[in-house]
């Protein structure tokens, strides 16, 4: 996996404001002095809602709870249940149902889109947030307020599609086919398909066609497994735990033999419909060259299959690697400022280790291997902090570090790895190695505590809100043998702890769980025991003064 930063649209600064103070900024509202650019105004209105957020006075209330026998999605303001057909507004002071898609097709994946507001669209309905909604052979367009299908695009009658993924987000996204398995009549009669998935792109205002690409094991190799398209590299997963990356804008370019859009009329490879629509669907219209000379041709049978066996020899014009690694486990991330890439090497000697390199020429920064000594049942994590800062947030058990990457003095064209700020969680590390109990009797501790021992305080997650400018930590203790969750909520430039927040469900560890913060809004999803699935929805409320 990899993280590149959004791009953001600039726009010019309507004055500085001066005044912090909330009740001086509602004033100045009232009286109509507030800046008429909506995006300064908005600044100011979610500087409000921090300033009041953070009061002693302010606490989070649950408000609402709903069960499913299915994950349940967040994102935006809407909750989904039902894989995406029951959508509840979060908005509200509790949610409310906006609306109940009949049961047909399984929804396997959505997105959730939200216009440019720099643009005006053809279309009313293009201006407010839709959903696009994947089933196994359709694309449908859905208003996200009404459920209402603005538009859907056949894809195919032959092959299944499973996920949807951003390339570059809000702008285009790909669709990606399930992986094609070789049938045992296609063993038994000798046919190599090489063909391991199909990668259709689509853009997003308005919804288009940019075309459909092969992944082919004799273009990308033999061992590829999987496939991702990320700000226009297209990423190749190999099963000797290495990946490939290329550029997507090269390949369009040299390889797509027809340009198409949906609802177009076409023509390829003998094969007439139109883009989009049934049974035609959507062309592969991205074909990498390959040149096939045969130098024997001889017929055989293989079991009861007839069969021709071809020797040959295969020569193509592959797409040039822009970037090639080979990792231990979890793959590669790619963000920072300036570039900079993190993974594991691939030696037993690196496990636990993670080294942030220059994507430039792969030259190890100073300080670039990070490592967190501790004892744990589960492993750190690390990752390119989403607030486009170019920061590094690596968390273990009990300590997040926060990291920057740095020219190094003593070098113009290297760089170093130097400590933003840290937040450590609460230990006690004056456990008595040896108790007495009130009967007398001496009982030594026999194992070392774990750094996520229950009756440690414990970091579990660490999410970003970008509207309001704090991490949210999710903290785990433990209250007479049940985990219990605090959301604690950091100041981003400094890490200093502003609110904690206690989550009212028991944490218990053996089972998933997912808290999402979202402006005035916190939601915790749980699976159960029975093996359903519950949300929590949470809001904040002041608290009223005692008469």
């Amino acid at each position: 996996m990899w993280a590149l930063p959004a791009r953001r649209a600039q726009r010019h600064h309507a004055g500085i404001r001066t005044s912090k103070n909330s009740c001086n900024l509602l004033y100045s509202r009232s009286n109509g002095t507030s800046s008429n650019d909506i995006g300064k105004l908005l600044g100011s209105n979610l500087k409000i809602l921090r300033n009041i957020m953070l009061q002693d006075d302010t606490e989070f209330i649950k408000v609402w709870s709903k069960t499913s026998k299915s994950l349940v999605f967040y994102e935006s303001g809407w909750i989904y249940f039902d894989n995406y057909r029951c959508c509840y507004s979060s908005l509200l002071p509790q949610p409310e149902l906006l609306y109940r898609l009949p049961k047909t097709e399984k929804i396997e994946d959505a997105l959730l889109c939200q216009c440019p507001l720099d643009t005006v669209l053809p279309k009313a309905s293009d201006q407010k947030p839709f959903l696009l909604a994947l089933t196994k052979d359709w694309l449908y367009r859905l208003s996200a307020e009404t459920g209402k299908t603005l538009e859907h695009v056949y894809l195919s009658s032959h092959l299944k599609f499973r996920s949807l993924g951003w390339d570059s987000c809000q702008e285009t996204f790909y669709v990606k086919s399930t992986q094609n398995k070789q049938t045992v009549l296609e063993r038994q009669a000798c046919v190599d398909n090489d063909i391991l998935m199909r990668l259709a792109i689509f853009q997003v205002f308005p919804l288009d066609f940019v075309g459909m690409l092969e992944i082919s094991k004799k273009i990308f190799g033999k061992t590829a497994v999987d496939v991702l398209l990320s700000q226009g590299v297209l990423a190749i997963s190999h099963s000797s735990k290495h990946v490939k990356l290329y550029s997507f804008e090269y390949i369009l370019e040299k390889f797509r033999v027809e340009k198409l859009s949906l609802g177009q009329q076409c023509d390829i490879n003998g094969v007439k419909g139109i883009v989009g629509e049934a049974p035609f669907g959507i062309p592969v219209n991205i074909h990498i060259h390959g040149k096939y000379d045969i130098l024997l041709l001889f017929n055989t049978f293989v079991d009861t299959a007839y069969c021709n066996v071809h020797l040959m020899c295969f020569s193509t014009e592959c797409p040039p690697v822009l970037f090639e690694m080979s990792y231990l486990e979890s793959g590669v991330q790619i963000g920072g400022h300036p570039w900079h890439y993190i993974y594991t090497p691939n030696h037993k000697r690196h496990t636990g280790t993670h080294h942030i390199c220059s994507i430039t020429d792969g030259t190890l920064a100073k300080n670039g291997v990070q490592e967190m000594r501790f004892d744990s049942l589960e492993a750190d994590w690390i990752f390119f902090h989403p607030d486009d800062s170019g920061r590094i947030v690596h968390a273990g058990p009990s300590t997040i570090n926060v990291l920057k990457i740095m020219a190094d003095p003593g070098c113009d064209w290297k760089y170093e790895i130097v400590a933003d700020f840290s937040i450590t969680a609460a230990r006690d590390n004056n456990v008595p190695a040896v108790t007495v109990t009130s009967s007398g009797r001496t009982v030594r501790r026999r194992f070392q505590l774990l750094d996520d021992d229950p009756g440690q305080e414990t970091f579990r997650m660490v999410k970003y809100e970008d509207e309001i400018d704090l991490l949210a930590v999710v903290e785990i203790t433990d209250t007479e043998n049940e985990g219990q969750a605090h959301l604690r909520l950091h100041d981003n430039k400094n890490g200093l702890l502003m609110k904690r927040v206690p989550l009212k469900e028991p944490w218990d560890v053996t089972y998933s769980h997912e808290v999402y913060f979202d402006r005035d809004t916190i939601i915790h999803t749980v699976q159960d025991k029975s093996n359903t699935f519950s949300c929590h929805v949470y809001k904040m409320k002041r608290r009223s003064d005692e008469s």
